[in-house]
């Protein structure tokens, strides 16, 4: 088992120097297949990537944050692609955040959809990585009782609502539900570093996106756009969590006027 990421690159149009390519993270549960419908409307430059334990992609390390964010950087390295904007869904909102922060050189914009920076108190993520731990027990034990205590959240009850919604938890279906259960106790919220701090400095433009349902992403997102003078802020009408499943023609239209246009700053203060 090797530390190399599944991925599918529409095009390889060799060493980037315009910052043209897109990096598409899902989130949790997900793969990068189910931003191949987004991508395919941004142009003929994309990587979609399968995160560790999740479509195709198997680690002999951990499934960390650091260790996914270097194989990450190691991949672009290897397919020569200097550059490059990232689009991150929740789990993969916290990678491309982490990334963003971490490698400016190689991320020139990010956009971050229902993520985080993560959790502010060590007291905090010792509590948090109890309950991963104990989610992911749940995976492993019974993974379709999972699936659906999972989707009866409040932040996914618009989701359930979408016609295409017992087709999309059939693909949730098709991963490992032991290395789902890897992914979650070893690159849980709980177990990503704090990302707090390094916001308020950051000077690369960012897009924080929340579902106007999500009243916990909302309010997490505009105290994350109070710190870095950098953010734009984009509060999706009548979705929840999943903005991309949910609203996607909107969801197009805020990626292409923030990777396109220069950065306009939103009142959110």
């Amino acid at each position: 088992m090797t530390t190399k990421l599944s991925f599918r690159l529409t095009s390889n149009p060799g060493r980037q120097s315009d910052s043209s390519i897109v990096v598409f993270l899902h989130g949790f549960l997900g793969s990068g297949a189910e931003f191949d419908a987004i991508a395919a409307q941004l142009g003929d430059q994309s990587l979609t990537i399968d995160l560790p334990g999740h479509g195709e992609t198997r680690f002999s390390n951990q499934y960390t944050m650091e260790n996914t964010a270097t194989a990450i950087v190691d991949l672009l390295n290897e397919l020569a692609i200097d550059r490059a904007n990232l689009v991150g869904y929740s789990m993969g909102g916290r990678v491309a955040l982490y990334l963003a922060l971490n490698y400016q050189e190689r991320f020139p914009k990010a956009i971050v959809e229902s993520g985080s920076p993560g959790l502010k108190t060590e007291q905090e993520r010792r509590e948090r990585r109890e309950r991963d731990r104990a989610l992911a027990d749940r995976i492993e034990a019974d993974f379709d009782q999972f699936l659906s205590d999972w989707y009866n959240q409040p932040l996914f009850q618009s989701l359930k609502a979408h016609p295409q919604f017992e087709q999309m938890l059939k693909e949730r279906s098709r991963n490992n539900p032991v290395e789902l259960a890897r992914s979650l106790r070893e690159m849980g919220t709980g177990m990503q570093p704090s990302l707090w701090e390094k916001l308020r400095s950051h000077q690369q433009p960012l897009l924080l996106m929340a579902g106007e349902r999500d009243r916990k992403f909302v309010v997490l997102s505009q105290e994350m756009a109070s710190l870095c003078e950098t953010v734009e802020l984009a509060i999706a009408p009548n979705t929840g969590h999943n903005i991309h499943f949910e609203n996607p023609g909107w969801y197009i239209q805020q990626i292409k006027a923030f990777l396109i246009e220069p950065i306009k700053k939103q009142p959110h203060r």
